[in-house]
């Protein structure tokens, strides 16, 4: 009877005009967040906090989980419209859904997303009011050798990544590892790889890294074809929307599969979204028939990484609200907003405030619902952008890639290291190695060297025996085995350009080679470092040496496997391209550095848009004219610091 009493005093709260309100006001924050490229949920509650603090408690959670559950929805838009991850858990997303708004298909892909996003939130809210009483005993079954054995299986997704080139996969999958270990080492406190730097003491913003590898070339590879992302006529590109919505009943196990994996994998305390994202593309790719599409505009492979996406929200609540473990970078900032307010999380949740319990599962499934429904009603006006000429949109998006990768620390730093991660996604791109798989590798080399640690120092190698460890070791070695005889007989594409020249092969060496340093360096870095310190970083240069060995042998060779068939990286002109708007970021840089962020913004944009457009229009000065005006609005409103300027003593308003 008291669970039922309480039960209705949730829904009294839940139902009232002012809970309601605030609700509703942190969706329509969390949709404007989630539409900039690399904001996301994490940025969000970050930004929210200070407002939050002295408010009510049953408002306070309103406003943040209203946030939280628009954002997995709303990032959506960049990464369909623009092939640029909105957050780092929507990388899987772009995949096809970039691919399905150039052909045209913007709208059909939005609504799969956003209905796949309504059933992911509402199953994983579901899935959470069960857990309040079940989830206990499953979580605590998880112990050190499980989560790593977890951690190594989501590396092998690599391998679904890669295509024909499993190898390449793997390889920039150990960069990702090595590059993850730059920074304090967590089990000692030993600094590695910092050359001095108090801005890598933490190692790279996942920030940085997420959006440079993404959204540069694909603004470069965009604003070279000098054309819409769509060629599709406004008339027809709204259509498609109800095909979309359709999409998600036809494929409905699907979606109820992925929107399990997510719920699952989201209890599991530090995995994280990008985790959950690749995973269930994985689990599509590996258990569709028909493959042939994906990675070129197969819906599919849309609905199973937002259905998963969404609903790993509702599966990161259980440690987050039983334990006070988070569940995912997103919910230790929701941690620090639930102490802000005068709640404790863990067990206290459950038999203390049931009912505040209550009322954030359900707050998170209406917010679901209405944050999915405002999306859709934007889905025929926004996917028209992609009919916008780019020569508008590519100098706009490259300043808000800019001011999102600020984010990151607020250190001017930020914008050298998106400038450095982005020039390596572009080369990344045209020589056919995995960016996704970087990603990953970087993403969970902090994760599984604690899991090394912490499964070695607490159970040492017994953990090997604990039935949950043997069973993912044996998913993980078929999952290896799968990939690399599907690879090995996989027909080899023909596009008609045979191989690569000399001289680009002969690029694409050096590209190597710089791989081959990273690797070298951690390697005599890590020999520096204590024992605890060393061996994750040595196994890592290790293994990833080895495995570019195997490719540089192969390379030098000429191996068909290896062959690049990438026709705008062999001429010319392809390069030329490529180097020219490089040379643009790096004059960005430098008017920042002189100007200040808010004065460079606006001119860059207007020059590149004279560039692109080969003319100087009164739309074009309008854009840019709005870009800084925009960028001092935040600046006051978010009470920004941008990079100090030479020249700010003279232009005092441009910083």
């Amino acid at each position: 009877m008291d669970v039922w009493v309480t039960a209705l005093d949730a829904l009294t709260t839940l139902f009232s005009l002012g809970h309601l309100s605030y609700l509703l006001l942190g969706v329509l924050v969390g949709l404007g967040v989630g539409i900039l490229p690399g904001l996301g949920g994490l940025a969000g509650l970050s930004l929210l906090l200070p407002f939050v603090y002295g408010m009510e408690p049953s408002q306070a959670l309103a406003m943040m989980v209203g946030l939280l559950a628009i954002t997995t929805t709303s990032d959506t838009f960049p990464s369909v419209l623009m092939g640029i991850p909105g957050t780092s858990g929507s990388q899987a997303t772009v995949m096809d859904g970039f691919p399905m708004a150039k052909r045209g298909a913007a709208a059909r892909a939005l609504s799969a997303a956003f209905g796949a996003s309504l059933f992911g939130g509402v199953f994983g809210a579901v899935i959470l009011s069960i857990a309040i009483l079940f989830a206990r005993p499953l979580i605590l079954m998880m112990g050190f050798g499980e989560q790593l054995m977890l951690v190594l299986f989501a590396l092998t997704m690599v391998g679904i990544l890669t295509g024909s080139h499993p190898l390449k996969g793997l390889a920039a999958c150990g960069v990702g590892l090595v590059l993850g270990t730059i920074g304090f080492a967590t089990s000692t406190g030993e600094l590695r790889m910092a050359l001095g730097q108090t801005y890598l003491y933490d190692g790279f913003p996942l920030l940085i890294i997420a959006i440079g590898l993404f959204a540069i070339p694909e603004i470069f590879e965009i604003l070279s074809q000098k054309q819409t992302i769509s060629s599709t006529t406004q008339q027809k590109l709204g259509h498609g929307m109800f095909a979309g919505l359709r999409d998600v009943v036809r494929h409905k196990w699907l979606v109820l599969r992925c929107s399990g994996i997510g719920a699952l994998i989201g209890m599991l305390p530090g995995l994280g979204g990008v985790v959950i994202d690749w995973i269930a593309y994985g689990h599509v790719v590996q258990s569709a028939k028909d493959k042939s599409q994906f990675g070129k505009g197969d819906v599919r492979g849309v609905l199973a990484p937002e259905s998963a996406n969404n609903a790993k929200e509702g599966g990161s609540l259980v440690p987050t609200l039983l334990f006070g473990v988070p569940g995912s970078a997103t919910m230790a900032v929701l941690l620090g907003g639930l102490v802000l307010v005068g709640i404790e999380p863990g067990a206290g949740m459950v038999q203390g405030n049931l009912d505040l319990t209550f009322t954030i599962i359900w707050s998170l499934a209406i917010a679901n619902i209405v944050g999915t429904l405002v999306c859709l009603s934007l889905v025929r006006p926004i996917s028209k952008l992609t009919t916008i000429p780019y020569g508008y949109i590519g100098p706009v998006v490259i300043v808000i890639v800019f001011f999102a990768a600020f984010q990151a620390t607020r250190d001017w730093l930020d914008l050298i290291a998106l400038f450095g991660v982005g020039v390596l996604g572009v080369y990344m791109k045209r020589f056919g190695w995995s960016r996704p798989a970087l990603l990953i590798g970087f993403f969970l080399s902090k994760g599984l060297e604690d899991s090394v640690y912490q499964a070695t120092q607490i159970y040492g190698v017994s953990f090997l025996q604990r039935p949950i460890v043997i069973l993912l070791i044996l998913v993980i070695i078929a999952s290896v085995t799968i990939t690399f005889v599907r690879a090995r007989n996989a027909p080899k594409p023909d596009t008609g350009q045979g191989p690569a020249t000399r001289s680009v092969r002969v690029h694409e060496m050096g590209f190597l080679l710089v791989f081959a340093a990273l690797c070298i360096w951690a390697f005599f870095d890590a020999l520096q470092r204590t024992f605890l310190a060393q061996i994750f970083p040595l196994g890592a240069s290790i293994v990833t040496g080895a495995i570019l060995a195997v490719i540089a042998y192969r390379f030098a060779r000429g191996s068909s496997e290896d062959s690049i068939h990438y026709d705008e990286v062999r001429t010319r002109d392809g390069r030329r391209t490529m180097h020219v708007y490089i040379g643009w970021l790096i004059g960005f840089l430098i008017a920042v550095y002189l100007l200040g962020l808010v004065l460079a913004a606006g001119l860059f944009v207007l020059a590149m848009i004279v560039f692109e457009l080969r003319r100087l229009t009164w739309q074009g000065v309008v854009v840019a004219i709005m870009v800084s005006v925009l960028l001092l609005l935040l600046s006051q409103v978010l009470n920004l610091k941008f990079p100090s300027s030479l020249l700010q003593p003279l232009l005092a308003f441009a910083s």
